[in-house]
């Protein structure tokens, strides 16, 4: 299966690189025509590193979040840290002087500690629920992003930037070109890092009493996993825009198959992470071609059936 997903991913990038509104062929890159080569390496290469580095992040911040919590049902779109991060944004557009404002750090930092402030706050209210079963705890955290989300809109109501926050938040690969997505390439370190405390996020999802009895720290691993998931979440939405369920949806189907040792799995979950976005993005492409459908679109669609699907028979 691992081999046949990795050529199945091949496929994908192959047909990314070719797809679009304008058609390129393996012959004139062959060629070394000037016009697709220039296509290729300002546009088409640097949405295929996105796409797939954005789909690796994601699904990898997905399985952080559902360990943590020990819910198969939470990521970043279900537990209210991606409506946080939009908020952070428009808040910095108006909070910070101009210089500061324009600038991708400072939109950054204002993303990522309201997205971890976010995640804090639902993990503590998660906490204070007596009775939780497999259902409630995604639907309490849908609720929670949909209260972050009326206050981001509300904010950019008064401040006059309603509209063009609906069009630069939505999940979009459109835009990437050459010098304007290198953001995205934080996802590396922090999936190094997943890799390298997959153990301990293993021991994590074991629960608060299991993980201390055996040794773990387990306040500074859910810190390490909430900052890990906040610095992700807070590239992707800067970069490419708000794209919802896919960090449920990928580690939810892996797990079922083979189980929750992050050690074994987690490179599974980033390749499936990537190759579903891909698809995603290639039928946004090819919907109403030569027009573009934005991935937000897609990738909610399509994550949006399987988590009803996946919530029906959670609840069985």
């Amino acid at each position: 299966m691992p081999i046949r997903l990795f050529g199945l991913f091949i496929v994908l990038c192959g047909a990314s690189l070719l797809v679009g509104a304008r058609q390129l062929a393996w012959p004139q890159l062959v060629s070394l025509s000037g016009d697709a080569w220039l296509t290729l390496t300002a546009s088409r290469l640097p949405r295929l590193a996105a796409l797939v580095l954005t789909g690796v992040g994601l699904s990898v911040c997905g399985v952080i979040l559902q360990h943590i919590v020990r819910n198969k049902f939470v990521e970043p779109g279900t537990s209210g840290g991606l409506d946080a991060a939009k908020l952070g944004i428009l808040v910095s557009l108006t909070a910070l002087p101009p210089a500061l404002a324009d600038s991708t750090l400072g939109r950054m930092l204002f993303a990522l500690v309201f997205c971890f402030a976010a995640s804090l706050l639902y993990i503590a209210l998660i906490r204070r629920i007596r009775f939780r079963n497999t259902v409630l705890v995604p639907v309490i955290g849908l609720m929670y992003g949909s209260v972050l989300s009326a206050a981001a809109e509300f904010y950019a109501y008064r401040q006059g930037m309603l509209q063009s926050m609906q069009g630069w938040l939505l999940g979009d690969f459109s835009k990437i070109v050459e010098g304007h997505y290198e953001l995205i390439y934080l996802v590396l370190p922090i999936v190094a890092l997943t890799y390298l405390y997959a153990q301990r996020f293993t021991v994590l999802g074991m629960g608060e009493d299991m993980a201390t009895s055996l040794g773990l720290s387990y306040a500074a691993t859910m810190t390490l996993g909430l900052l890990l998931v906040s610095v992700t979440v807070a590239a992707t939405v800067i970069t490419v825009g708000a794209i919802p369920f896919v960090g449920l949806v990928v580690p939810h189907l892996v797990a079922r198959r083979y189980g929750e040792n992050l050690g074994r799995t987690l490179p599974l979950i980033a390749l499936s992470g990537a190759a579903l976005l891909l698809v995603c993005d290639i039928a946004g492409r090819l919907l109403l071609y030569p027009f573009e459908v934005p991935i937000g679109l897609t990738a909610g669609g399509v994550g949006g059936v399987l988590f009803f699907v996946l919530l029906l028979r959670g609840a069985r």
